[in-house]
């Protein structure tokens, strides 16, 4: 992984597990301190800076993942392609681009921001809650996926239709519908009109 002045300040030369820290933001995305990663989840939460990417693959269908079981937050949920937080002073298209690779072994094609959103998602299986200022990204996955077993327990590419079905029928994040919605204007402009999103 390439090494930035972010990812420096937040890994471990020691082989110790150190406290991940996030950006808090106000409601403009302005950032305005510091908190430890589990802390900023707790009830009521704390409006943090998060991201989330969408790939494609050429057919027009979207990559996603069920994350894997061990997960602190959302296990065994399905999600969109790759979600995360960046570092505090990290670009949050690096860290997309970064937590994708990490995630998926895959570094996305073609990848673009595709606007922000606000939400606040309490979720009733942790009691753990989503207070995020999320930006967006879409792109291509056009490589071999290597998913990290830690991180992934199991990959789909969807179509729009595909989708709708999975969706009626397994667990999925709470978050998952709100981003897609906000993402989707990207989505059309990246896959066409014929892919349906």
């Amino acid at each position: 992984m390439p090494t930035t002045p972010a990812t420096a300040a937040n890994s471990s030369s020691t082989g110790t597990a150190e406290a991940i820290m996030l950006e808090l933001v106000d409601e403009n995305g302005t950032t305005i301190g510091t908190a430890e990663k589990l802390a900023a989840h707790q009830a009521p939460g704390q409006l943090h800076r998060a991201f989330s990417v969408f790939l494609f693959d050429e057919q027009g269908r979207l990559l996603l993942q069920r994350r894997a079981l061990g997960k602190y937050h959302s296990p065994g949920v399905w999600s969109n392609t790759c979600c995360g937080h960046p570092y505090p002073g990290e670009a949050p298209f690096a860290a997309a681009a970064r937590r994708t690779y990490e995630e998926l072994g895959i570094s996305p094609s073609l990848l673009a921001e595709a606007g922000t959103v606000r939400y606040n998602h309490p979720d009733p299986a942790s009691g753990l809650v989503e207070q995020e200022f999320n930006h967006l990204f879409v792109g291509m996955a056009q490589e071999q996926l290597r998913p990290d077993p830690e991180e992934v327990g199991e990959t789909a590419f969807v179509t729009a239709g595909e989708l709708a079905e999975r969706h009626a029928q397994a667990p999925f994040s709470a978050w998952f519908m709100t981003v897609l919605d906000a993402a989707r204007p990207a989505i059309r402009e990246l896959t066409g009109p014929a892919a349906g999103w």
